[in-house]
């Protein structure tokens, strides 16, 4: 029943924790985790015209369901019985999103010609300090399909935000569009810039 809502057009939210989603999801989910900035990002982001199914932690279906309400989504049509596992048991295909940590990211830069890391925060953060030659394409932008249709799906996509949660949301909402070489930074610009070797860019 959930395949077919899927495929008759509602949209996967998975409400569970930014570290638990990158770790293994249904494909085609946007990762909106309850225990961040929840309302703000699911008004911002979701359809308010479209189905939804949910995909949660066990015990937070109702919850998930209310908090969508409380910003005007009222179209959930269910949630996976069972969540992931049941999903996982099943044997159907699961998609993951590659995390890694800043200090990485700061061997990579000087030696991969393809690489482009996507700062997906607002612009006065992006403006007072920022990766030397990042891309600023901000969360709340990227509701818009045009905004991503911008980034080059040749690239080796490194994104990250303030500390974690932004990007993994932005990651999903690049997966969904067909980008899979993409990887997600562990801990955002507050552990990148502690990094010695990361070339950064600050406000004069």
């Amino acid at each position: 029943a959930f395949k077919q809502a899927v495929a008759d057009g509602a949209w996967i939210v998975d409400t569970r924790p930014a570290t638990v989603f990158t770790e293994a999801f249904v494909p085609g989910s946007v990762s909106i985790g309850l225990d961040g900035r929840f309302a703000e990002w699911a008004g911002a982001l979701l359809p308010f015209d479209q189905p939804l199914v949910l995909v949660t932690e066990p015990g937070r279906e109702k919850e998930s369901v209310v908090r969508l309400a409380r910003v005007g989504i009222d179209r959930v049509q269910g949630y996976l019985d069972g969540g992931l596992p049941a999903w996982q048991q099943a044997g159907e295909a699961i998609d993951m999103i590659i995390d890694i940590d800043p200090e990485e990211l700061a061997m990579d830069l000087p030696h991969d010609p393809h690489l482009e890391v996507i700062d997906v925060r607002k612009e006065n953060e992006f403006q007072a300090a920022h990766v030397k030659g990042a891309s600023n394409i901000p969360l709340d932008t990227m509701s818009d399909i045009v905004n991503i249709a911008m980034i080059d799906t040749d690239r080796n996509l490194y994104i990250h935000c303030a500390g974690g949660y932004r990007s993994v949301i932005a990651a999903s909402l690049l997966k969904r569009q067909g980008y899979h070489n993409l990887r997600n930074v562990l801990g955002g610009f507050a552990q990148m810039k502690k990094i010695s070797e990361m070339p950064i860019v600050t406000a004069p």
